[in-house]
């Protein structure tokens, strides 16, 4: 059974940093884009950044380049490194990932959720 696991949230001061991680477990066969979302207390969730098997990224606008997102293929991991947060990025984080699974085909799996709360 594929499954993500995320790692790293946790509570931190403003303009600190945090790095979170999700590792794909399970038999697969290949992974296509990864993509970390947040959901701010009493908010929708929103898309945070993604990035494909050969390295390209894509970040939202709000981030102004305090967030890098990357991906070490060889252990199916997905890492997000978090800098100058503040409280605004309070938030749990989601890992997702586009993976394809012999005799299943291509599906979109979900990590839990790491709590990330920002004090200021």
């Amino acid at each position: 059974q594929v499954q993500l696991v995320e790692s790293g949230g946790g509570l931190v001061q403003t303009g600190g940093s945090l790095r979170l991680s999700c590792a794909a477990t399970g038999r697969f066969y290949n992974i296509n884009v990864m993509t970390w979302y947040r959901q701010p207390p009493g908010k929708q969730r929103e898309f945070v950044a993604n990035i494909t098997s050969d390295h390209s990224t894509n970040y939202a606008d709000f981030l102004k380049g305090r967030f890098t997102i990357s991906r070490d293929n060889a252990k199916s991991t997905v890492s997000l490194q978090m800098n100058s947060l503040s409280p605004e990025d309070t938030a749990v984080y989601y890992c997702s990932a586009n993976i394809f699974v012999l005799d299943e085909g291509r599906s979109t799996y979900w990590g839990q959720g790491t709590q990330v709360t920002v004090s200021s």
